[in-house]
């Protein structure tokens, strides 16, 4: 996934361009996002809203996973947890995610979350789900191949309680 790419798909999400969130930097293992406060994004004690630092994390984690796996593949939150350590009362917020495991259907990211001045102001970890199973590409698998790959189908069993049978 190229840098333009990569800067598209976080504009993609209305939500992101709602907060302001900006591609700051990519790394090998990750990427930073900021945002930049405004007072529409304060709370009432007049400091960062911490939903504002959990979105940017989030968004730097997903935003890491699309850049690894080329943006191939559906993904979403299943948990989210954050530690605050300082109240950002005015200027950036940056959050730098690290990839901790990256496995077949769950992906984890650790981020430090800084103010403008270096600051450590929270930690989180971020677990994602991939939705979509990986594409098979036959022409890895060879020749003919085709006729060997069988097709993928999904299905949920709906779980209407206990069983009933004797």
């Amino acid at each position: 996934m190229t840098l333009r790419q990569l800067r598209d798909s976080l504009t993609s999400v209305p939500f992101n361009t709602l907060l302001g969130m900006r591609l700051h930097r990519v790394h090998r293992d990750g990427i930073t996002i900021d945002c930049t406060l405004r007072n529409d994004l304060r709370n009432d004690a007049g400091v960062a809203h911490g939903g504002i630092a959990a979105a940017v994390a989030d968004a730097a984690v997903g935003g890491a996973i699309q850049r690894h796996l080329g943006g191939g593949r559906r993904i979403t939150t299943v948990e989210l947890k954050i530690n605050y350590f300082l109240p950002v009362t005015e200027g950036r917020i940056f959050a730098r995610s690290h990839f901790l495991r990256i496995g077949s259907t769950l992906c984890v990211g650790n981020v430090d979350l800084t103010d403008e001045h270096g600051r450590a102001i929270g930690t989180a970890i971020v677990t994602y789900m991939f939705i979509n199973p990986p594409a098979v590409r036959t022409s890895d698998l060879g020749p003919q191949a085709s006729a060997r790959v069988p097709s993928v189908v999904l299905s949920a069993r709906r779980v209407t309680g206990p069983s009933r049978r004797k």
